[in-house]
């Protein structure tokens, strides 16, 4: 099963240059706990904003990147969908993390969206899909809101009702 994951603020704005909008430390925790385990899929650029430009730790890194040379120790890297896609084991929980190319790409193969919507109004430059105005994405179940160092958020999860199947020569991997 694929999943995303997601903070985005009001306007759907998810980064500003090479940064993330917001950071919540309850919300970096509830991301470690669900990824922890599992396979993470990202962008170049997006690896490049993590400590060290280096993988997650406990987690099999797959790294989506169009440069035909890109390497990285600890992680896999796929040059397109279809490399991607090969690269994928149905026993694995998987999860897209970003960035907006990567996002958007994977969203159609997505069975559920894992969202924290954080109450702010900040100028961004790279945006995520608005699933509310999208039919085929429906919300399951929204959370309480909760409050950190004066930011307000809440999880929300979205269901794809028109999920996009992987390719038939993966499922038999």
């Amino acid at each position: 099963m694929m999943e995303l994951i997601v903070n985005v603020s009001e306007n759907w704005g998810i980064g500003m240059g090479d940064r993330l909008l917001v950071s919540i430390r309850a919300d970096l925790l509830r991301f470690r706990e669900l990824t922890m385990g599992g396979t993470v899929i990202l962008g170049r650029k997006t690896l490049q904003t993590f400590p060290g430009g280096r993988p997650l730790k406990g987690r099999r890194n797959i790294i989506l990147s169009t440069s035909a040379d890109y390497q990285v120790e600890n992680a896999e890297v796929a040059h397109n969908l279809e490399e991607l896609l090969s690269l994928l084991r149905p026993e694995e929980n998987t999860f897209v993390i970003g960035g907006e190319s990567i996002y958007r790409l994977l969203l159609p193969y997505c069975e559920r969206a894992r969202v924290t919507k954080s109450y702010v109004n900040l100028p961004a430059d790279r945006f995520f899909p608005k699933l509310d105005e999208m039919p085929n994405w429906k919300v399951e179940n929204t959370e309480e809101l909760l409050e950190e160092n004066g930011v307000s958020f809440q999880y929300i999860d979205y269901v794809n009702s028109n999920l996009l199947p992987l390719p038939a020569a993966q499922l038999n991997a």
